[in-house]
């Protein structure tokens, strides 16, 4: 940006420290430097084993300066026109009179400020269980098992597999209780499993391996019994090659094992596929779409549950958010805005001291090791009106309402 503030610190409704600050006085470093940095290509000097300055000059006599420490762990003195500098490993100082050094990509001034969260109000839920037993007019068949995002492209994050197993009289776990056991193979991200509509858990794979096992043991009866996967994908991929060959969703094999002829290979037989969920398809997450429906009583433990409730923007001008720390897994609409998708997993890393010199690494400077990945999730006040503001969550493995809670944001 011309005036030296970067937009992108803004997306989270808030300045956020030391990023914001940082970023700042890079821009306006820069801004400094600029009839020299536009005037022509710079020279450049060696100053050290490690060291080089970059020097702009124009015609009209502005000058400006580069000094760069290539050393990967270890700081460095410089003499330059006649001037003493330090540089901290791998980084750059910028001299925008080639004199002042004003800026140094490692050396982060800028205190690391938490923000302050305000409750601004509890919420009074209302929940619609979305049918896991149920296939409409626009669900096919097809034989073997198919790969999700082929299918959803950008309709839904969700698909149904739906399969029908038939159980003999005369298997033994009928007899034993011993339930035969139930395994999926899916390339991600994440399923949900039930089994004459009664939820028999989830399974998820993470970042660096989306890939997932589950198998779990399944309860079922004499005669057909209906197995529903519900596969969730967490996006599309936006880096690396070859997006064509990323996969989601259950490839297999499925497997039933436990019965008495051992393990029936479930991958082949005909399944029957279903794109999105009912309350999707009614629109429940919109203001219109949310009327006809009948809501019930809170039940925010239960699995893959649509929840809405009304409230009034708070007072103010402060950001306002959400705090989705309780729940599970799912997303966030107001007013028919969609908020974000959420996932609430305990984040994993090593926390201790803190340099910004040397090579980046995502490991460098790990804050808030063990909380939440994310728990505050941000509500722009333009979408907002002063009272009758509605919310709906649709979460699908289970999660405390009570602690849904809105929240304002200061420093």
């Amino acid at each position: 940006q011309t005036d030296g503030k970067p937009l992108v610190a803004w997306c989270a409704g808030l300045i956020r420290q030391p990023k914001w600050g940082h970023l700042r006085d890079l821009h306006k470093a820069i801004k400094q430097a600029e009839p020299a940095l536009v005037s022509g290509d710079p020279t450049v000097q060696r100053i050290g084993n490690y060291e080089k300055a970059y020097v702009f000059k124009s015609s009209t006599g502005a000058c400006a300066a580069f000094l760069s420490n290539y050393h990967t762990s270890a700081a460095a003195r410089v003499v330059y026109n006649g001037r003493r500098y330090d540089l901290p490993a791998w980084s750059i100082s910028i001299l925008p009179d080639c004199k002042t050094a004003v800026f140094n990509t490692a050396t982060v001034k800028e205190p690391s400020l938490p923000a302050k969260m305000n409750p601004a109000g509890g919420l009074a839920w209302q929940s619609y269980s979305e049918d896991t037993n149920a296939l409409d007019s626009s669900a096919f068949t097809k034989d073997g098992l198919v790969e999700q995002l082929s299918m959803t492209w950008d309709k839904s994050d969700y698909l149904w597999y739906t399969t029908y197993v038939n159980i003999d009289s005369s298997e033994q776990f009928l007899k034993s209780g011993q339930w035969p056991q139930l395994t999926i193979n899916s390339a991600g991200h994440s399923v949900q499993v039930f089994v004459n509509g009664q939820s028999f858990g989830v399974a998820y794979g993470g970042y660096n391996s989306p890939k997932l096992t589950y198998s779990k043991p399944v309860k079922m009866w004499q005669g057909s019994n209906k197995i529903s996967i519900l596969s969730s994908a967490m996006g599309l991929p936006n880096q690396g090659t070859h997006y064509e060959a990323w996969n989601v969703g259950v490839l297999g094999p499925v497997t039933l094992s436990g019965l008495n002829q051992g393990k029936r290979d479930l991958s082949n037989q005909k399944w029957t596929y279903q794109i999105g969920l009912k309350g999707e398809s009614l629109g429940v997450n919109s203001i219109s779409g949310s009327s006809p429906v009948e809501w019930g009583s809170a039940s925010g433990a239960q699995p893959l549950t649509w929840h809405k409730a009304y409230f009034a923007a708070p007072a103010g001008s402060a950001p306002v958010a959400l705090d989705m720390g309780s729940m599970g897994k799912g997303q966030i609409w107001v007013n028919g805005n969609n908020a974000g998708r959420y996932w609430s997993y305990r984040a994993s890393g090593s926390c201790g001291a803190c340099s910004y010199a040397g090579t980046f690494s995502e490991a460098k400077c790990q804050t808030n090791c063990g909380d939440i990945s994310q728990r505050w999730y941000h509500v722009p006040r333009s979408w907002l009106k002063p009272s009758g503001n509605l919310l709906v969550v649709l979460e699908e493995f289970g999660g405390d309402l009570s602690g849904v809670t809105l929240m304002t944001r200061t420093t």
